[in-house]
């Protein structure tokens, strides 16, 4: 049997490596840290309602539980023409007839954002320093907080809205419940005119009455030119002053892809077919946040949408190696779905070709995600079956 190397340990390629070993094919995962990362549910350590642990697996876990092998290690080059892989500790991985490319994507750098911002989307480790920065301004008991996204105008699939505003309001729940909310200005922005259009004009509607129940300032519509210690600059000239600023840059191609050899999109995405197949390079595929996402203006690289296309990969591997021409695409399954968490409550919110809804769910909605995070950890490690197309 071919072998198949997966490059990163992202809901993409997890998926992709617990699929393929359903097949009985031979698997390599590669993966920069040591542990699966539960994005959707560590909007909660900020607050303190959850733990990196919480919402980390072991990697070597799931290598276990499913039968594939496991290499912690940093991807520096892919040679894709070769099929050449070199790691950070210069091990080359070359014996490959498969290589699915799960490598995530990396963020637009804007001036002092590094310094002077965390991020709940970016390393784990940034919504600990969230949790212990929010902490601290408990503690002094007053304070000015800004949190938000930014746009990528070359794609707007690899922009991430939700998770912003999930950890405001969950911000605002907390403050809430410690009888502090009066003494915190909270504030939303982002340079789009309309953030979170992508929802549909309903959930603009919906997201605006939130805001204006809960006191929370909004800045939008003007592009950042910085971020300081004490706050955001905008191209205006007007500042916003915060003494805790999260922010979700949108998302660019992965460095690694950029000098890899494969075509790449504007953004600096793999793109690829409706089958996450890279046409030119046989036996080399693309996935998750990695690809340039076929479909329409309102498509969002999203976990459920980088699952699809890893199932569908290893299906279409399988049948590449038993030469049978059967493909399934993702294109079919493309939408916006989540269950934007407040705290107190939730909102679900469902965007297809046909349409565009937000539902709110008061209390029922946060413990039915809260009850997600427990299926997605146990349904991974095969402790619970999984349920068909999650």
């Amino acid at each position: 049997m071919k072998k198949v190397l997966v490059l990163g340990g992202g809901f993409a390629g997890v998926e992709a490596a617990i699929y393929l070993r359903k097949q009985e094919v031979e698997v390599t995962l590669v993966s920069d840290r040591d542990f699966f990362y539960i994005y959707p549910t560590s909007i909660w350590i900020p607050t303190g309602d959850a733990t990196m642990e919480d919402v980390s697996i072991p990697l070597n876990e799931l290598a276990f539980a499913h039968g594939f092998q496991l290499i912690v290690d940093s991807v520096m080059a892919l040679d894709a023409k070769e099929k050449r892989v070199t790691l950070e500790s210069g091990r080359v991985l070359d014996e490959y007839e498969y290589i699915v490319v799960a490598l995530g994507q990396e963020k637009i750098k804007l001036k002092g954002m590094g310094e002077h911002s965390l991020s709940i989307c970016g390393k784990p480790e940034e919504a600990t320093a969230l949790y212990e920065k929010l902490d601290a301004l408990v503690e002094k008991g007053s304070g000015k907080i800004a949190m938000g996204f930014g746009g990528n105008p070359k794609d707007s699939s690899a922009v991430r809205g939700g998770p912003a505003f999930e950890v405001l309001f969950n911000t605002h729940d907390f403050l809430k419940k410690k009888g502090l909310r009066e003494r915190f200005e909270l504030t939303f922005f982002a340079p789009m005119e309309k953030p979170g259009q992508k929802m549909g004009d309903k959930a603009l509607e919906m997201m605006d009455k939130m805001f204006s129940m809960t006191n929370i300032s909004k800045k939008v519509g003007v592009k950042i030119s910085a971020f300081e210690a004490d706050g955001i600059l905008f191209e205006d000239g007007t500042k916003l002053e915060s003494d805790l600023t999260m922010f979700i840059s949108a998302g660019t191609g992965h460095s690694v892809i950029a000098e890899s050899g494969l075509p790449l999109s504007d953004a600096g995405f793999v793109v690829t077919n409706e089958y996450n197949e890279v046409e030119g390079f046989e036996g080399m595929y693309a996935i998750g946040d990695s690809s340039a996402l076929l479909g329409p203006e309102w498509r969002a690289k999203q976990g459920h949408v980088a699952e699809v296309m890893a199932r569908n990969t290893a299906y279409n591997i399988f049948q590449h190696m038993q030469r049978i021409d059967s493909k399934k695409s993702y294109v079919e399954h493309l939408n916006i779905l989540c269950v934007m968490d407040t705290g107190n409550g939730a909102a679900f919110v469902y965007r297809d070709s046909k349409s565009a809804k937000m539902i709110p769910m008061p209390l029922v909605g946060h413990w039915m995600k809260k009850g997600w995070g427990w299926y997605c950890r146990n349904s991974k490690l095969g402790k619970i079956p999984r349920i068909p197309g999650m």
